[in-house]
């Protein structure tokens, strides 16, 4: 299954809202009814789940990972990013 096209979601400035799964069978972005969801294969320990969902969400939204900046939630499921410096 092919990741959704994230790239109406890249404004400098927008902040995104979204659930992770860590230690998942495979790396997804799924839009669902509630809202973004991610699952990572990686597990969360060391900020290694939230850089893999760094680079999933970024690879979605056509944006460089540079761009996105953990906001909100470093050790929760429930993270909120931004989106930064976007030319």
């Amino acid at each position: 299954m092919a990741d959704p096209d994230l790239s109406y979601l890249a404004r400098k400035g927008n902040e995104i809202s979204l659930r992770v799964t860590p230690k998942a069978s495979r790396n997804a972005v799924i839009v669902t009814d509630e809202g973004l969801r991610v699952y990572v294969t990686t597990v969360p320990e060391d900020g290694k789940a939230n850089k893999a969902v760094i680079k999933l969400l970024a690879k979605a939204m056509g944006v460089a990972k540079s761009n996105l900046h953990l906001v909100r939630g470093a050790t929760s499921r429930d993270k909120v990013f931004r989106v930064e410096d976007i030319a």
